[in-house]
Protein backbone atom coordinates (compact mmCIF):
# COMPACT_ATOMS: atom_id res chain seq x y z
CA UNK A 1 0.00 0.00 0.00
CA UNK A 2 1.89 3.38 -0.86
CA UNK A 3 2.68 5.93 2.05
CA UNK A 4 0.07 8.78 1.40
CA UNK A 5 2.85 11.66 3.16
CA UNK A 6 5.22 10.32 0.47
CA UNK A 7 5.07 12.11 -3.10
CA UNK A 8 6.71 9.21 -4.99
CA UNK A 9 6.66 11.10 -8.16
CA UNK A 10 9.09 14.00 -6.95
CA UNK A 11 12.43 13.57 -8.57
CA UNK A 12 15.39 15.83 -8.55
CA UNK A 13 13.77 17.66 -11.07
CA UNK A 14 10.63 18.43 -9.70
CA UNK A 15 9.86 21.89 -9.18
CA UNK A 16 9.03 21.47 -5.29
CA UNK A 17 11.76 19.04 -4.51
CA UNK A 18 14.21 20.17 -1.64
CA UNK A 19 17.37 17.96 -1.96
CA UNK A 20 21.14 18.17 -0.74
CA UNK A 21 21.37 21.73 -2.62
CA UNK A 22 18.57 23.59 -1.20
CA UNK A 23 18.58 25.61 2.06
CA UNK A 24 16.76 23.41 4.66
CA UNK A 25 20.24 21.02 4.11
CA UNK A 26 22.75 24.06 4.91
CA UNK A 27 20.25 24.04 7.86
CA UNK A 28 21.18 20.53 9.04
CA UNK A 29 24.86 20.50 7.94
CA UNK A 30 25.58 24.02 9.85
CA UNK A 31 24.21 22.54 13.44
CA UNK A 32 25.65 19.50 12.62
CA UNK A 33 29.33 20.80 11.83
CA UNK A 34 29.35 22.87 14.93
CA UNK A 35 28.71 20.30 17.43
CA UNK A 36 31.54 18.44 15.85
CA UNK A 37 33.43 21.69 16.66
CA UNK A 38 32.50 21.39 20.07
CA UNK A 39 33.59 17.97 20.67
CA UNK A 40 36.83 18.32 18.91
CA UNK A 41 37.56 20.79 21.21
CA UNK A 42 36.88 18.11 24.05
CA UNK A 43 39.05 15.26 22.31
CA UNK A 44 42.40 16.39 23.60
CA UNK A 45 41.28 15.47 26.79
CA UNK A 46 39.22 12.34 25.79
CA UNK A 47 42.14 10.37 24.05
CA UNK A 48 43.87 9.91 27.17
CA UNK A 49 40.76 8.91 28.85
CA UNK A 50 39.89 6.17 26.16
CA UNK A 51 43.15 5.00 23.62
CA UNK A 52 45.96 5.46 26.12
CA UNK A 53 47.17 2.54 28.80
CA UNK A 54 49.26 5.22 30.84
CA UNK A 55 48.25 5.88 34.49
CA UNK A 56 46.07 9.45 34.61
CA UNK A 57 47.70 11.66 36.85
CA UNK A 58 45.45 13.65 39.03
CA UNK A 59 46.26 16.69 37.43
CA UNK A 60 44.46 15.62 34.21
CA UNK A 61 41.28 14.82 35.97
CA UNK A 62 41.41 18.13 37.73
CA UNK A 63 42.26 20.06 34.46
CA UNK A 64 39.17 18.10 32.66
CA UNK A 65 36.83 18.82 35.56
CA UNK A 66 37.50 22.46 35.59
CA UNK A 67 36.96 22.64 31.64
CA UNK A 68 33.74 20.61 31.71
CA UNK A 69 33.04 22.66 34.97
CA UNK A 70 33.44 25.83 32.83
CA UNK A 71 31.47 24.63 30.06
CA UNK A 72 28.29 23.64 32.43
CA UNK A 73 28.48 27.10 34.53
CA UNK A 74 28.64 29.43 31.12
CA UNK A 75 26.00 31.87 31.40
CA UNK A 76 22.71 30.73 30.25
CA UNK A 77 22.64 32.99 27.32
CA UNK A 78 25.23 30.23 25.90
CA UNK A 79 22.87 27.32 26.54
CA UNK A 80 20.38 28.70 24.97
CA UNK A 81 22.53 29.96 21.74
CA UNK A 82 23.19 26.01 21.87
CA UNK A 83 20.01 24.86 21.88
CA UNK A 84 18.60 27.15 19.31
CA UNK A 85 21.31 25.91 16.75
CA UNK A 86 20.23 21.96 18.08
CA UNK A 87 16.61 23.38 17.01
CA UNK A 88 17.67 24.62 14.12
CA UNK A 89 18.68 21.12 12.75
CA UNK A 90 15.43 19.59 13.44
CA UNK A 91 13.96 22.39 11.69
CA UNK A 92 16.13 21.94 8.24
CA UNK A 93 14.78 17.97 8.86
CA UNK A 94 10.82 19.34 9.17
CA UNK A 95 11.59 21.24 5.80
CA UNK A 96 12.54 18.43 4.01
CA UNK A 97 10.71 15.99 5.04
CA UNK A 98 7.84 18.12 4.16
CA UNK A 99 5.73 16.11 1.61
CA UNK A 100 8.66 14.35 0.66
CA UNK A 101 10.49 12.25 -2.35
CA UNK A 102 11.76 9.06 -1.65
CA UNK A 103 14.89 10.27 -1.39
CA UNK A 104 14.18 12.48 0.97
CA UNK A 105 12.50 9.30 3.15
CA UNK A 106 15.78 7.52 2.77
CA UNK A 107 18.44 10.03 3.55
CA UNK A 108 17.15 12.76 5.12
CA UNK A 109 14.88 10.12 7.54
CA UNK A 110 17.94 8.16 8.41
CA UNK A 111 19.75 11.37 8.96
CA UNK A 112 16.90 12.75 11.27
CA UNK A 113 17.24 9.71 13.18
CA UNK A 114 20.93 9.50 13.94
CA UNK A 115 20.37 13.61 14.99
CA UNK A 116 17.54 12.37 17.27
CA UNK A 117 19.62 9.64 18.79
CA UNK A 118 22.21 11.96 18.93
CA UNK A 119 20.30 14.85 21.08
CA UNK A 120 19.34 12.02 23.04
CA UNK A 121 23.39 10.73 23.84
CA UNK A 122 23.53 14.49 24.66
CA UNK A 123 20.88 14.69 26.99
CA UNK A 124 20.91 11.09 29.04
CA UNK A 125 24.91 11.47 29.23
CA UNK A 126 26.59 14.43 28.93
CA UNK A 127 24.16 16.95 30.07
CA UNK A 128 24.07 14.53 33.39
CA UNK A 129 27.69 13.77 33.79
CA UNK A 130 28.09 17.70 33.21
CA UNK A 131 25.93 18.24 36.35
CA UNK A 132 27.81 15.89 38.24
CA UNK A 133 30.85 17.43 37.60
CA UNK A 134 29.77 21.01 38.84
CA UNK A 135 28.31 18.91 41.85
CA UNK A 136 29.63 21.47 44.71
CA UNK A 137 33.08 19.79 45.58
CA UNK A 138 33.70 18.58 42.24
CA UNK A 139 32.92 15.19 40.64
CA UNK A 140 34.49 13.54 43.92
CA UNK A 141 31.78 14.75 46.32
CA UNK A 142 29.35 13.85 44.02
CA UNK A 143 30.21 9.82 43.31
CA UNK A 144 31.66 10.18 46.96
CA UNK A 145 34.59 8.18 48.25
CA UNK A 146 33.96 4.24 46.82
CA UNK A 147 32.09 5.60 43.88
CA UNK A 148 28.55 5.91 42.40
CA UNK A 149 26.07 3.67 42.66
CA UNK A 150 24.17 2.78 38.78
CA UNK A 151 21.98 -0.14 38.09
CA UNK A 152 24.33 -3.16 35.98
CA UNK A 153 22.49 -5.73 33.71
CA UNK A 154 24.43 -8.94 36.05
CA UNK A 155 24.66 -7.78 39.97
CA UNK A 156 22.58 -5.60 40.02
CA UNK A 157 24.58 -2.26 40.56
CA UNK A 158 28.20 -1.21 38.99
CA UNK A 159 30.13 1.57 40.82
CA UNK A 160 31.96 4.28 39.56
CA UNK A 161 34.75 6.05 40.88
CA UNK A 162 35.74 9.46 39.42
CA UNK A 163 37.83 8.12 36.60
CA UNK A 164 35.12 6.11 35.41
CA UNK A 165 32.52 8.68 35.29
CA UNK A 166 35.03 10.72 33.53
CA UNK A 167 36.14 7.88 31.09
CA UNK A 168 31.75 7.51 30.48
CA UNK A 169 31.52 11.19 29.54
CA UNK A 170 34.19 10.80 27.01
CA UNK A 171 33.16 8.17 25.43
CA UNK A 172 29.64 9.66 25.06
CA UNK A 173 31.48 12.36 23.47
CA UNK A 174 33.04 9.82 21.08
CA UNK A 175 29.32 8.43 20.74
CA UNK A 176 27.57 11.10 19.62
CA UNK A 177 30.42 12.43 17.35
CA UNK A 178 30.03 9.51 15.38
CA UNK A 179 26.42 9.84 15.20
CA UNK A 180 26.99 13.16 13.99
CA UNK A 181 29.60 12.29 11.09
CA UNK A 182 26.76 9.46 9.89
CA UNK A 183 24.30 12.19 9.69
CA UNK A 184 26.75 13.81 7.24
CA UNK A 185 27.72 10.27 5.33
CA UNK A 186 24.16 10.58 4.58
CA UNK A 187 23.54 13.93 2.93
CA UNK A 188 27.02 13.22 1.39
CA UNK A 189 25.29 10.52 -0.07
CA UNK A 190 22.05 12.17 -1.22
CA UNK A 191 24.04 14.41 -2.61
CA UNK A 192 25.88 11.66 -5.08
CA UNK A 193 22.40 9.96 -5.94
CA UNK A 194 20.90 13.06 -6.61
CA UNK A 195 23.90 13.91 -9.03
CA UNK A 196 23.85 10.61 -10.36
CA UNK A 197 20.37 10.54 -11.08
CA UNK A 198 21.00 14.24 -13.17
CA UNK A 199 23.81 12.59 -15.19
CA UNK A 200 21.38 9.60 -15.73
CA UNK A 201 18.86 12.10 -17.32
CA UNK A 202 21.34 13.87 -19.15
CA UNK A 203 22.14 10.90 -20.46
CA UNK A 204 18.81 9.60 -21.46
CA UNK A 205 18.45 13.15 -23.28
CA UNK A 206 21.56 12.99 -25.38
CA UNK A 207 20.67 9.40 -26.07
CA UNK A 208 17.21 10.53 -27.37
CA UNK A 209 18.34 13.15 -29.20
CA UNK A 210 20.95 11.03 -31.14
CA UNK A 211 17.93 8.81 -31.99
CA UNK A 212 15.70 11.74 -33.34
CA UNK A 213 18.46 13.37 -35.59
CA UNK A 214 19.40 9.79 -37.01
CA UNK A 215 15.81 9.18 -37.54
CA UNK A 216 15.15 13.05 -39.14
CA UNK A 217 19.07 12.23 -41.14
CA UNK A 218 17.30 8.84 -42.71
CA UNK A 219 14.05 10.25 -43.60
CA UNK A 220 15.84 12.96 -45.32
CA UNK A 221 17.97 10.56 -47.55
CA UNK A 222 14.79 8.43 -48.54
CA UNK A 223 13.03 11.72 -49.89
Amino acid sequence: MPTKWVDWSKTVRSPGYRGAGSFATFLIIGPVCFALGILFASFPYDFPLLWTSDPIPPAFLDHLETHLRLMHQSPPLIARMLHIIVFVGFLGFFIKLFRPSEANVLFDGGSLMLYVIGAGVYLSNIVKGMRAVSHPGGLAAAVGEEGGVHSGPLTGEVVLGREDTLRVLSASHVILALVLVGVLVLQAGQWYAERKEADDYAKAEREAAEKKGAAGAGGKKKL
